[in-house]
């Protein structure tokens, strides 16, 4: 029988050194997940998985609450947040690139939309769908991801992001909005095939 988030935080705290490992294999990949989709895939995704799980474990003996991940969410969202908030700057478009100074930042961005390799390739929905979540605001992105990767509830939600149930929930139907208009050409055909 595997054990419960409880029996291993207890094994833990009674010295087992080795107890939390099932738990880090539950919880590692919607934990990861969770963490590069709100850092939009920066280098720094890895430093903050770490970083959750050693505040985790350095606060172990202070947990209360009745859901692990949701706990180590509020840990990663606050982790985020504050990397955020060190590292915002504003970089002109027109700023010189590379070692020898020449060229400059817009020169050097994609052209926007679909390029005709990837048209002729086809794109994914799955790949559509999370360049769309990428145009969400943070708060209504944090919502949506907690929400439909992780299952957690509102209320949990609404406690890591401090705010009310209803400003959640208001979030969450302001991304589902956006997402509909953004991808109103998919939602349409499956609409279409639904009825």
């Amino acid at each position: 029988m595997d054990k419960t988030d409880t029996d291993c935080i207890k094994a833990y705290l009674g010295g087992d050194a080795n107890a939390l490992e099932p738990m880090v294999e539950k919880y590692k990949r919607p934990l990861y997940s969770f963490i590069l989709k709100m850092t939009e895939g920066r280098e720094d995704t890895d430093e903050i998985f770490q970083e959750t799980w050693f505040r985790a474990l350095k606060n172990i003996p202070k947990f209360r609450h009745k859901n692990f991940l949701n706990w180590l969410f509020r840990i990663a969202h606050n982790l985020v947040i504050d990397r955020a908030r060190r590292n915002k700057r504003n970089i002109s478009m027109q700023t010189t690139t590379g070692s020898d100074g020449e060229g400059i930042l817009e020169d050097r961005l994609p052209a926007p939309g679909i390029s005709p390799a990837e048209e002729v390739g086809g794109i994914g929905l799955g790949e559509r769908i999370e360049r769309a979540v990428e145009q969400l605001s943070v708060e209504q992105k944090e919502v949506f991801l907690m929400r439909m990767y992780a299952n957690t509830s509102f209320k949990e939600i609404a406690k890591i992001q401090k705010c009310s149930i209803n400003t959640c929930l208001a979030r969450m139907q302001y991304a589902l909005a956006k997402l509909r208009s953004i991808l109103k050409e998919e939602y349409d055909e499956l609409r279409e095939a639904l009825s």
